[in-house]
């Protein structure tokens, strides 16, 4: 893996190995990340911003502070639109932590990144045999039922435990700080658990009539 990625800021957003994230780019800067990735290792690196750098989605400039830990996804495929658009699907890696900006001159940022922290992540289904996944499935369908969501099951079933946790944790609904707690989940046990807490909490506060939201 490379020591240095080009970084995409977005709130909200989060990448896991093996598990895949359709990103809609359209803004010059990021146009241009996609062609520099596609002219090297087709690598990407997917960063939330920072909770102090405010809430827009992705923030202008190069400078706002960034969370320290992201992962990297390899241009998996990409159409672009007669608008100049590129729709673009990233296959998730390994996780990495940022351990500087790199100046220069091109309009997006690039990142010094540290792998070995999350090194198991190269390792395809490393922790699967822990998940419970009985239990993960059930508040599955408890909480597609509480929202009147169809899912295709059959997928569900066939998928391997560790594409379906990472999956769900990039689709689920959650806020930043949400999203930033499954993506930094230190195993896939850890991951599986926080969703189905997650999902547990929702469905009691409708339970008990509170209204309270995650989202």
């Amino acid at each position: 893996m490379p020591k240095e990625l080009p970084l995409f800021p977005l709130r909200g957003a989060i990448l896991l190995p093996r598990a895949s994230l359709t990103l809609n780019v359209f803004e010059p800067r990021y146009l241009a990340l996609v062609d520099h990735a596609l002219a090297g290792q087709r690598l990407v690196g997917v960063v939330q911003p920072a909770p102090e750098a405010g809430n827009t989605e992705s923030p202008a400039g190069k400078n706002f502070p960034l969370r320290q830990v992201g992962c990297a996804g390899r241009i998996s495929s990409f159409t672009e639109s007669e608008d100049g658009h590129v729709v673009l699907t990233l296959a998730g890696v390994a996780r990495f932590a940022i351990l500087h900006d790199v100046a220069g001159d091109a309009p997006f940022r690039m990142g010094e990144v540290n792998f070995v922290p999350y090194a198991k992540d190269f390792v395809a289904g490393y922790g699967e045999d822990d998940v419970d996944r009985p239990r993960l499935i059930a508040t599955l369908r408890s909480y597609l039922v509480a929202n009147n969501l169809q899912a295709d099951w059959d997928r569900i079933n066939s998928a391997s435990t560790e594409r379906l946790v990472n999956t769900l944790s990039i689709l689920s609904p959650y806020g930043p700080e949400e999203k930033q707690a499954l993506l930094e989940a230190p195993d896939l046990r850890s991951r599986a658990e926080a969703l189905v807490a997650l999902a547990e909490m929702e469905l009691a506060a409708r339970d008990d009539g509170s209204g309270t939201s995650l989202q």
